[in-house]
C-alpha cells in the first residue's frame, strides 16, 4: 500500500530496522533512533542492489517518488542508478573545484607555450587578474552572465572602455577553452553582446608634416632628458619599430658589424623574426649607447644591478610611460604626438614620397598582409630596398631637423 505523509509523520521506530514499502523498490527505513530514511532496492546484471536516496523530513515523499522514477528511467536505460550516482558525485565534486582562475591559469600556459609576445602576455596576465579578482575562485560551471556583468560594469565605472572590452574577450576565451576540456557547458560572455558601453576608438596621436616632424627632431636633439631615453626617441623616429620591440631590445640582437638589429619572434606581433637595416644615424646612437648601457643585458634598462655585492636586480627596460613622459615635457602633448606615432608618421610620409615600394614598407613596419593567398607567396623581405629605404629616410629626418626647405613629396 502506498506511504501517505500521514503514515510516514506517525511510523514510530522498533528494536530493529522498520521498513515501510511505497512500491517499485521505494522504501522507507525507520530506524531504532527514529530517524527515517530512503532506500531504493532493485536489480542490475541479477544482482540485488540497494541505494541510499535521502533522509525524512529533508527529503519529502513527493521528493523521492522523483527520485525513484530517475532512477527507474535509469533501469530502463540499463544503466546502474548507483554507479550514476557514483559518477555524478565525483562530477560535481571535480565541478567544484574546478574554478575560473585554473582554467584561467591554463590558457594563460598555452599562450606561453605558444611563445606570444611578452607585451602581450603581459596584458593578458594584467586582464586575467581584473577577473580573477572577482570570479576567480567561483567554480566556472557556476558563473553566469550576470555576475560577468558585474565585473566589466566596475571597470566600466572607471571610464576604461576598451579595458573592459578586452576584458570581456579575455573572459570568453576562458569559458570557450573550458567547453572545449569539457569543463564548461557554454560560454555565458556571448550574452553580453553590447551590454557595456563601446569605447570610442581613437588613433594614436602622430606628427606626419615634414616640417613639424623636423621641429620634433630638433626638441629631442634637445632634450636634457636621461641619455638612454634621447636615444630611444632618436631610434623609435629613424628605426620606427613599435614601442614595446624598442624597450625591451637586448645587445645581443644588435650587430653593430652589420648594420642589423634582429628581433626574435618571441617579441614581434606577428610572431616572426623581423629584421631591421640600421642606418649610420642608428648605428652611432648605439655605439654610443653601448658605453653607458653595453655592460647589462638590455639596451634600455630601466635599472641594473643593486647596491649590495653579489647580488643583481633582474633588469627591467624603460616603460612607454617614460617615452611619452620625455614628449610631453617638450611639449607635445597626448594629441600631438606618442612614441607609437612615429610608426604612422614613417608610415605616412615614406607612402608619399612615391620612392619606395608599398611592399617594402610593410615589411619595414612588420605588418602582415592581410590577404592570406598573396601572403603566402609575398615571402622576400625586400631587403635590398629597405636597406635604401632605411639609410634615405634617416637622411630625410636629419634635413628636416636642420630646416631643410620642404619640397613635394611625390616622386614624378
Amino acid at each position: 500500500m502506498p506511504l501517505t505523509n500521514a503514515t510516514i509523520m506517525n511510523a514510530k521506530p522498533g528494536a530493529g530496522i522498520v521498513k515501510r514499502s511505497d512500491g517499485e523498490g521505494l522504501q522507507l527505513w525507520i530506524m531504532p533512533t527514529g530517524s527515517k530514511l530512503w532506500r531504493f532496492a532493485y536489480r542490475f546484471g541479477g544482482k540485488q542492489k540497494l541505494m541510499a536516496l535521502g533522509s525524512y523530513p529533508e527529503l519529502s515523499l513527493a521528493d523521492a517518488r522523483d527520485r525513484r522514477k530517475a532512477a527507474r528511467a535509469l533501469l530502463a536505460a540499463d544503466r546502474d542508478p548507483s554507479e550514476q550516482k557514483r559518477l555524478d558525485k565525483r562530477a560535481a565534486t571535480t565541478s567544484s573545484a574546478t574554478t575560473f582562475a585554473l582554467v584561467a591559469n591554463e590558457v594563460l600556459e598555452k599562450k606561453r607555450r605558444e611563445q606570444k609576445a611578452v607585451n602581450t602576455l603581459a596584458k593578458l596576465e594584467w586582464l586575467h587578474g581584473l577577473a580573477n579578482e572577482s570570479i576567480g575562485h567561483r567554480p566556472i560551471t557556476e558563473i553566469s552572465a550576470p555576475e560577468i556583468l558585474d565585473v566589466l560594469k566596475k571597470v566600466e565605472r572607471k571610464g576604461r572602455l576598451e579595458t573592459a572590452k578586452r576584458l570581456r574577450a579575455v573572459i570568453g576565451e576562458v569559458f570557450r577553452y573550458g567547453v572545449a576540456t569539457a569543463r564548461a557547458s557554454g560560454d555565458p560572455t556571448s550574452a553580453l553582446r553590447g551590454a557595456i558601453s563601446a569605447p570610442v576608438v581613437k588613433h594614436r596621436a602622430a606628427i606626419t608634416d615634414p616640417v613639424q616632424l623636423g621641429g620634433l627632431m630638433r626638441a629631442i636633439a634637445s632634450f636634457q632628458g636621461q641619455p638612454s631615453t634621447v636615444a630611444a626617441l632618436k631610434l623609435m623616429a629613424y628605426l620606427f619599430p613599435r614601442p614595446g620591440e624598442l624597450r625591451f631590445a637586448e645587445w645581443r640582437e644588435i650587430d653593430l658589424e652589420n648594420a642589423l638589429w634582429t628581433i626574435p619572434s618571441a617579441r614581434m606581433k606577428m610572431r616572426k623574426e623581423h629584421r631591421v637595416p640600421l642606418p649610420p644615424q642608428a648605428l652611432a646612437i648605439l655605439s654610443e649607447l653601448r658605453e653607458i648601457t653595453g655592460g647589462g643585458k638590455l639596451v634600455f634598462p630601466g635599472y641594473g644591478t643593486s647596491g649590495g655585492e653579489g647580488r643583481t636586480v633582474e633588469q627591467r627596460p624603460i616603460s612607454e610611460n617614460t617615452l611619452n613622459g620625455a614628449l610631453r615635457r617638450m611639449g607635445y602633448g597626448q594629441d600631438d604626438m606618442s612614441s607609437h606615432g612615429f610608426r604612422a608618421a614613417a608610415s605616412t610620409l615614406l607612402n608619399e614620397s612615391g620612392r619606395f615600394s608599398s611592399d617594402a614598407i610593410e615589411r619595414a613596419l612588420a605588418h602582415q598582409d592581410p590577404d592570406a593567398v598573396r601572403r603566402a607567396y609575398a615571402r622576400g623581405e625586400h631587403w635590398r630596398e629597405r636597406v635604401t629605404m632605411a639609410a634615405w629616410w634617416a637622411d630625410q629626418l636629419d634635413a628636416w631637423r636642420d630646416g631643410a626647405k620642404i619640397v613635394a613629396m611625390k616622386a614624378s
